[in-house]
């Protein structure tokens, strides 16, 4: 059976368009996974939600993006970024992912120094300790993650792929437990 041939000589098969030349182009989803990579890439635009937080807006990022203010392992001044909950165990319990795997620096600044201060909607600044998870307990909350929201994690998985180069199977993730 002979692929369907658009008006310009284009054939589309299994989601890629061909072009005449016999080269694939990019699919739309492809397209969409390197914007978001570069996205995750610019600085400017990755801690943009840091000053929605410090102007008491952090409220409009919904209940799935807290602030994190933990302590820099090399130099002990405070640091801040925005990270996305992947699992709510309670009112002061929660789940983050390293979708950049154990080099995030966040990541490495939670093992370093697990005090930190959570900062979540509406709710003030409270201290918190974290506490990784074990590679089994982080594979069980990426597939209920994966179940309960497969177009985020679509969307996430592509483009940590184009930014690191390699499929997330298993990331690390921090419980925190806000005191």
């Amino acid at each position: 059976m002979a692929a369907p041939v658009t008006p310009r000589g284009i054939t589309a098969q299994r989601g890629r368009t061909v072009h005449e030349s016999g080269a694939y182009s990019r699919t739309m989803a492809q397209m969409v996974d390197r914007w978001v990579a570069l996205a995750l890439r610019n600085r400017r635009l990755v801690r943009s939600p840091i000053w929605l937080y410090r102007h008491g807006l952090g409220w409009l990022l919904g209940p799935r993006v807290l602030m994190l203010e933990h302590v820099g392992r090399k130099t002990g001044e405070p640091r801040y970024v925005c990270l996305e909950v992947v699992q709510r165990e309670g009112v002061d319990t929660f789940v983050l992912v390293s979708g950049f795997g154990e080099r995030a620096q966040w990541y490495r600044n939670l093992v370093a120094h697990p005090d930190c201060f959570v900062t979540l909607g509406r709710d003030g600044r409270r201290a918190a300790r974290a506490t990784p998870l074990s590679q089994a307990d982080s594979q069980a909350v990426l597939s209920r993650y994966q179940a309960e929201h497969p177009r985020a994690w679509d969307r996430l998985r592509g483009a940590i792929k184009e930014a690191t180069g390699t499929a997330p199977d298993v990331l690390p993730m921090v419980r925190l437990q806000r005191e």
